[in-house]
């Protein structure tokens, strides 16, 4: 039996060097989904990290008011849980890419804001992320304070879902991600490593096969991520 309605991502654009005032930044889409991207660099460490003579990466993540169909509030009183599962998800992906000693005693901050939510926040993000990263590490070797770059493997993410039909899509939209049967993130190296897989079913369980369905699909499709953050790196480049 075929289980796979779709195994390739909507189409994906990442524009690098959006924002003039920040360290590096994009804005990547996928489909609909639109997400403005920023690295800014700090030269100091959080206060609990002194004496282990290395960086850190962190994230944030907000979704502006009128990104979804109905406008929703401004987190002002501090981020909900749903942004904080999410910004910590955004760091330790970003710290998985990164040697954190080669970055030396300094902060880099990515922060993520939703344009246009149509599925796959979260996963655009830290597609997205990850090349406004390193356009940021490469201005520090510019600049002169870094010696070598940082990053050890290139990272991405994508949303993967089982439909009502039971068929697996890859790289969900609104409507697909509210009606699927079983929602996925994935985040991987370049190498095929996995740094993160966050699944759930939210009707049937679903089976070990279609779990390595799942995992084989994402895999295919997010050779599609990686292509488009290696276009975006040489108009850099350019």
């Amino acid at each position: 039996m075929d289980l796979i309605k779709r195994n390739t991502p909507r189409k994906i654009k990442i524009t690098p060097n959006i924002n003039p005032y920040a360290a590096g930044s994009v804005l990547v889409e996928f489909g609909n989904t639109k997400v403005h991207v920023t690295a800014t660099v700090e030269e100091t460490i959080p206060s609990w990290m002194r004496d282990q003579k290395k960086g850190w990466v962190t994230g944030e993540y907000s979704m502006l008011p009128t990104s979804t169909h109905t406008r929703s509030r401004r987190e002002r009183k501090g981020p909900s849980g749903r942004t904080q599962e999410i910004q910590r998800l955004i760091g330790r992906s970003m710290r998985a890419a990164l040697n954190l000693e080669k970055l030396g005693e300094r902060t880099v901050t990515l922060d993520c804001d939703v344009l246009v939510a149509d599925g796959g926040t979260r996963t655009a993000s830290i597609s997205g992320a990850f090349v406004a990263l390193k356009i940021a590490l490469e201005s520090l070797i510019k600049e002169g304070k870094i010696s070598e770059n940082p990053i050890k493997e290139q990272i991405a993410a994508l949303s993967v879902g089982i439909d009502s039909e039971g068929k697996i899509i890859a790289d969900l939209n609104y409507e697909e991600d509210s009606s699927c049967e079983t929602d996925m993130n994935i985040v991987m190296t370049r190498s095929g490593k996995f740094v993160e897989v966050q699944g759930t079913a939210e009707g049937e369980p679903f089976s070990r096969e279609y779990l390595e369905q799942l995992l084989n699909v994402a895999s295919t499709a997010l050779e599609d991520v990686f292509a488009e953050q290696d276009a975006a790196w040489e108009k850099v480049c350019n």
